[in-house]
């Protein structure tokens, strides 16, 4: 079994592709006809949107949305950059949302986070060295 997607329903799925490729430097890999529904590409796993219509027609029994109004989730989408500093300010130039400034962790990891347009936990941080 292989760890294939990780899907945020979001209430605009092309604004949504639009802010991740402005500040996070992705290509967007599909959206379809409908814009209910977008990718990625982001590496090995794809993060991908559906609309909150989408979410609610798959969840039957309903689903907490995100929002920049709530604490976030606890859950995060952890992006890994050797340019911390340049690439967190990209993302807050475009639109990010700060939720805690980059500091360097005990063990030599630069981490911060900042929060998407939908309110979802971003962690942008250094890759952990062996």
């Amino acid at each position: 079994m292989l760890y294939a997607y990780t899907i945020l329903y979001v209430p605009d799925v092309e604004s949504t592709l639009s802010f991740y490729t402005k500040a996070f430097g992705f290509e967007q890999k599909f959206i379809t006809p409908e814009k209910d529904y977008g990718e990625l590409i982001s590496g090995g796993t794809t993060i991908a949107f559906g609309s909150i219509e989408l979410g609610k027609s798959n969840f039957k029994k309903g689903f907490q949305e995100m929002s920049l109004n709530k604490k976030p989730f606890g859950i995060e989408l952890a992006l890994t950059t050797e340019t911390i500093e340049k690439d967190f300010q990209r993302a807050l130039d475009h639109g990010a949302t700060l939720y805690s400034a980059v500091e360097e962790k005990p063990w030599g990891q630069k981490v911060g986070y900042l929060r998407d347009l939908n309110g979802c936990l971003i962690e942008v941080c250094t890759p952990i060295k062996n």
